[in-house]
Parts: structure tokens; C-alpha cells; sequence
């Protein structure tokens, strides 16, 4: 997404005084730098935890050591888990959970290939939950993952404010 259409996109948060966090996993906190890019992130983000391993996803976000056992680090399940720690801890209007397979190994599967990607969007107390498969190296695919994220986020906040 280009700078331009993220400012859109924070400045539509600040136009109804909405705050914004992030817990990243896949993405390694490259969300927050490109959030920080655009006008107005000062009003709206509260800021993103790197949870990058299983040890920061249930120290920081509480996830469930039992969630990580039966569904895996990279897993809707684990995702959903983690967004509803984060918004315990900084209480934003609009949270955002992302883990994702960018790399061999961890929890490939034939149905689970590199660049499965697990996204939870919490607002308004109900979590929208999407799961795809981007491809390319893992830059290409954390930039696919920044750029569907803040689409979905535009696309959420359309759809809560087409009618005010």
C-alpha cells in the first residue's frame, strides 16, 4: 500500500478517534514501520508487539501453551488467541494478529505450504478472521501480508461507518 493511501487509511481512524495496535509474528513488526510512515500515527497507533516466538506469544499475548501444542504457532487459532491478549494489554479500538509460514520448516504441511498466512482483525468486539497463501520470498510476502492487512483494515472500516 503507498504512503498516500496508508495516511488515507490512519486519518480515517483518527476521523473517528479509533486507536490502532498490532501483534506481529510473520511480519516482524513491518507493519508498525509502515504505519509510522504515514501522517497522523501519532493520534491513532498504540504501538505493535513482535512476538515472533512461542515463548513471546504466551508470555506477552497469552496464548495458550495447550493452543500452540494442537494448532501450531501458525494457526487461525493461535492468531485469534493472540489478538484478544493484545487488546487486553493496550486496550486499542482495533487490533490486528498476524502469524504466517514465510520460511521451511515450523509447520508445513501439504495443506499448510510456505506462505500460509493467518490474519485476526478485532473491532468492535468481534474478530474477523482471514487466511491466505501469498507467495514469493519471504520479503515478497511480508509486503503481500502488509498490503492485504491494511486493505482488510480500510475495507472494515467502510463497512462499520458507510452508513454515518
Amino acid at each position: 500500500m503507498k504512503a498516500e493511501e496508508l495516511t488515507q487509511l490512519i486519518l480515517k481512524l483518527k476521523d473517528k478517534n479509533l486507536s490502532l495496535a498490532f501483534a506481529e509474528s510473520c511480519t516482524a513488526g513491518s507493519l508498525a514501520a509502515a504505519v509510522s510512515e504515514a501522517t497522523g500515527t501519532t493520534d491513532v497507533f498504540l504501538g505493535s508487539m513482535v512476538t515472533y516466538s512461542e515463548l513471546a506469544k504466551t508470555k506477552v499475548l497469552g496464548v495458550k501453551p495447550e493452543t500452540l501444542k494442537l494448532y501450531t504457532a501458525e494457526s487461525q487459532q493461535t492468531t485469534n488467541e493472540m489478538v484478544q491478549g493484545l487488546q487486553k494489554l493496550l486496550k486499542a479500538d482495533v487490533c490486528v494478529a498476524v502469524t504466517g509460514l514465510f520460511g521451511q520448516g515450523a509447520s508445513e504441511t501439504a495443506e499448510k505450504p510456505i506462505g500460509s498466512t493467518f490474519i485476526s482483525i478485532l473491532f468492535k468486539d468481534k474478530v474477523e478472521e482471514y487466511r491466505q497463501v501469498f507467495k514469493g520470498d519471504a520479503q515478497k510476502m511480508r509486503q503481500q501480508t502488509e498490503d492485504f492487512i491494511f486493505q482488510k483494515l480500510n475495507d472494515t472500516l467502510d463497512r462499520h461507518f458507510q452508513h454515518v
